[in-house]
């Protein structure tokens, strides 16, 4: 058994939605690689940062990730495997990236409560919180608005006046 700790930098973006690992980012490893029957195992914990834009009102986000990863490394022979030692060598790359990219945040927000944008202005609700608009009613819809939600009242109304007459 063997520990190791690394500081590469990500060889490439990881991650496509919107945030990822930019290229060039510091990544912290720590190993452990235990000699096995089956080949080599490969446990560990990553740290690095994702950079990307709010889900809700596209403010840059900048966030730290801390992921764990366990990997079995086989030793070459007639069976197919996902991994394999070479030349008693193992390639952390494919496991620390897919362990990254699976725990970034598909809706990252820039804080939990992000009332997002107004949908009809497109203003950040975060810098206009005491405007209040007015909702928005479509013209198509407005004759709607004479009509009351409770059938009750409008019987009552009509009984008031049938008496009237």
């Amino acid at each position: 058994m063997r520990e190791h700790e690394l500081d590469p930098d990500a060889p490439a973006q990881w991650g496509e939605g919107l945030v990822s690992v930019a290229e060039g980012e510091p990544i912290t490893l720590d190993v452990r690689l235990e000699s096995v029957h089956e080949g080599i195992l490969v446990s560990g914990s990553v740290g690095t940062r994702y950079t990307g834009v709010c889900g809700r009102c596209l403010r840059d986000v900048a966030e730290p990730l801390e992921v764990e990863f366990q990997e079995l490394f086989a030793y070459p022979g007639a069976e197919a495997t996902d991994f394999e030692v070479q030349d008693d060598h193992v390639d952390l790359e494919t496991p620390v990236r897919d362990a990254i990219v699976l725990s970034l945040p598909f809706q990252p927000v820039c804080q939990p409560d992000c009332p997002g944008l107004d949908p009809v202005t497109g203003e950040r609700l975060t810098e206009t919180p005491g405007t209040a608009s007015a909702p928005h009613i479509d013209p198509r819809w407005a004759a709607l608005q004479d009509y009351t939600p409770d059938p009750g009242v409008d019987a009552v109304r009509a009984a008031e006046n049938t008496e009237e007459s």
